[in-house]
């Protein structure tokens, strides 16, 4: 049995999900901008719903979708939604990505994805058989391809991806007019390498706004940075 996430506006339950809260998803949902004020958001591969969460106690948006393509963590989503002071705001989806982008109508002011990707530690040693492996519930090309049909023209999209896939990534947005605006890599301690980007994309090309946060200066001594962003949400914060 896993226990229940308390934040500091809303709970998390997470028992029937097989990927629990993590400092990945608190982060994008933490740092992706609201400066555009979006009028409706996207979460795709939603998981618990705590991004979709996040947005919805960070914006003024009507409209919050998320989609989750699992059973058992599409319900769990559905009763956390419920569960939280702005149910009448949220709303998730159980569908694929691709089903989703072929039936809908809908565009989104922002969208927002903490994709499934197999951790580093998995490697097999066949180089091509990892990349295969990896994400395969949600390649990042069709992650892309979905998100520049469903982004508005002035919208965004903010994502966390393994620092290590980056360029790839941005090659891949580049080939359907998606360009980054903002960069923010992320890594676990002063010594530690690059292990996440928080990246942001618009169909605009301008001069991007790098810079690299560090979680902890030692085990559970939270860097001043880290905390501002995180604060609004974690308890201890």
């Amino acid at each position: 049995m896993s226990t229940p996430f308390k934040f500091k506006q809303f709970t998390i339950h997470q028992d029937q999900c097989a990927m629990k809260v993590g400092t990945d998803g608190v982060l994008l949902g933490a740092w992706a901008s609201l400066e555009h004020q979006p009028y409706s958001i996207l979460d795709i591969g939603a998981g618990t719903g705590l991004i979709a969460l996040q947005m919805a106690q960070r914006s003024h948006a009507e409209l919050i979708d998320a989609i989750e393509l699992d059973d058992d963590a599409y319900e769990q989503c559905v009763a956390n939604f419920e569960a939280s002071p702005w149910g009448d705001r949220l709303f998730c989806y159980h569908a694929g990505f691709d089903e989703f982008v072929d039936e809908m109508d809908e565009e989104y002011d922002l969208i927002i994805s903490n994709p499934p990707f197999y951790a580093e530690e998995v490697g097999s040693g066949d180089d091509a058989r990892d990349k295969a492996r990896q994400n395969s519930s949600l390649p990042f090309d069709e992650l892309v391809d979905g998100v520049s049909k469903l982004l508005i023209a002035d919208g965004r999209f903010a994502v966390i991806i393994p620092h290590k896939e980056e360029i790839y990534f941005m090659e891949l947005c580049s080939n359907v007019g998606l360009y980054p605006n903002r960069i923010t890599r992320v890594k676990g301690n002063p010594d530690a390498d690059f292990k996440r980007s928080l990246m942001e994309f618009s169909r605009k090309k301008v001069a991007v706004k790098e810079n690299e946060l560090t979680i902890e200066h030692g085990r559970h001594d939270y860097t001043k940075e880290y905390i501002e962003l995180t604060q609004a949400f974690y308890l201890k914060m």
